[in-house]
């Protein structure tokens, strides 16, 4: 593996260094433009914190290149302290949604999740299914 796109696929994103996550957001930029089965993207969102700002760059590209997309949010058994926002998982997701509503024709779907508690689950399970059929079907 000498291609720098592939070395992205080694790199932990959070962790790596900038020339790293550089590949990394080139090589799935180009895979999203570029795969004709795609059928939709996950795009998960921690929602014990306020949106950060990489969350709204990805959720705003992915809907400027009209890629369809489900929202897939994290954490939401969880409430972060007041320095951090303090607000409910709910509040940060309506908040997110707000923010990304101009970028799309028709709201994403979404599903709230825990890993704590199963909470979603079931709905992510459905969902690909839904998603299996359509891209079975087309």
């Amino acid at each position: 593996m000498t291609d720098s796109s592939q070395y992205g696929l080694l790199c932990r994103y959070a962790a790596a260094p900038q020339e790293c996550r550089t590949d990394w957001a080139k090589f799935t930029k180009d895979y999203f433009l570029n795969r004709s089965t795609l059928v939709s993207v996950f795009l998960l969102i921690d929602a014990s914190i306020p949106a950060k700002k990489i969350d709204l760059e990805y959720a705003s590209w992915l809907g400027q290149n009209q890629i369809p997309m489900t929202l897939v949010f994290t954490k939401c058994d969880k409430r972060k302290k007041k320095k951090n926002g303090g607000k409910h998982p709910e509040e940060n997701v309506n908040d997110f949604q707000e923010l990304i509503r101009g970028y799309f024709q028709t709201t994403p779907p979404w599903i709230m999740t825990s890993s704590v508690t199963n909470q979603g689950r079931d709905e992510i399970l459905l969902h690909m299914a839904q998603l299996r059929n359509y891209w079975l079907k087309h």
